[in-house]
């Protein structure tokens, strides 16, 4: 059915999220009929992306320097670190301008079916983080789905067995149980944030 330069574009386009082999198609024909100057933009854009943001050594967050922006800024405090998952979901809380603290990225989810444990997040890192900076309130702002509650309670633990009074909060939510955080809009957030628990 394509010649196959397109199919292989189509098979490229295919592998990103959310993308399925009727937006893959329809994506790589408006590329085809772009100017090539346009397309050739988007390669480099790509390519630049990838050679030159990495992780920031204290947080995890996709960043071009290191520490990132938030880390190194002296308006954020320190008092106050929260927990997500990936760089996706830190974003979106930024988008509320509700949290004036610091962040850490586990990577991921806690997933024994998918053999993610915690020796894959970047929990020793938060535990290592936290004796160090001694923040006065851990925020848990993490998607409330079977994974996510696994992860919350583990790392709540591990946080708590280094310092009992440390105040581990969750965001309130919502949000049905098993959405996802980066799909939330900006007020529910903010609203999630302002409304978090005492986890137990």
């Amino acid at each position: 059915m394509y010649t196959r330069p397109l199919a292989r574009l189509i098979e490229e386009l295919q592998k990103l999220p959310g993308i399925g082999p009727k937006s893959a198609q329809r994506l790589a024909l408006h590329l085809l009929d772009r100017p090539k100057t346009e397309v050739e933009a988007l390669a480099r854009a790509l390519i630049e992306a990838k050679e030159q943001i990495g992780q920031c050594s204290i947080c995890f967050h996709f960043s071009a320097d290191d520490p990132c922006e938030i880390c190194r800024s002296p308006q954020r405090e320190s008092r106050q670190l929260c927990i997500v998952a990936d760089s996706k979901d830190l974003i979106a809380l930024e988008r509320t301008r509700e949290f004036k603290g610091k962040y850490h990225v586990l990577g991921g989810l806690i997933s024994p079916m998918n053999g993610i444990g915690a020796e894959q997040l970047n929990i020793r890192q938060l535990i290592q983080r936290a004796a160090a900076d001694k923040p006065e309130e851990v925020i848990m702002a993490i998607s409330p789905s079977v994974e996510g509650e696994v992860t919350m309670h583990v790392v709540a633990d591990y946080l708590k067995e280094l310092n009992p009074n440390l105040k581990v909060t969750r965001i309130a939510f919502g949000l049905p149980i098993g959405s996802d955080l980066e799909y939330a809009d900006e007020v529910t957030l903010a609203r999630a944030l302002e409304a978090r628990q005492i986890m137990t």
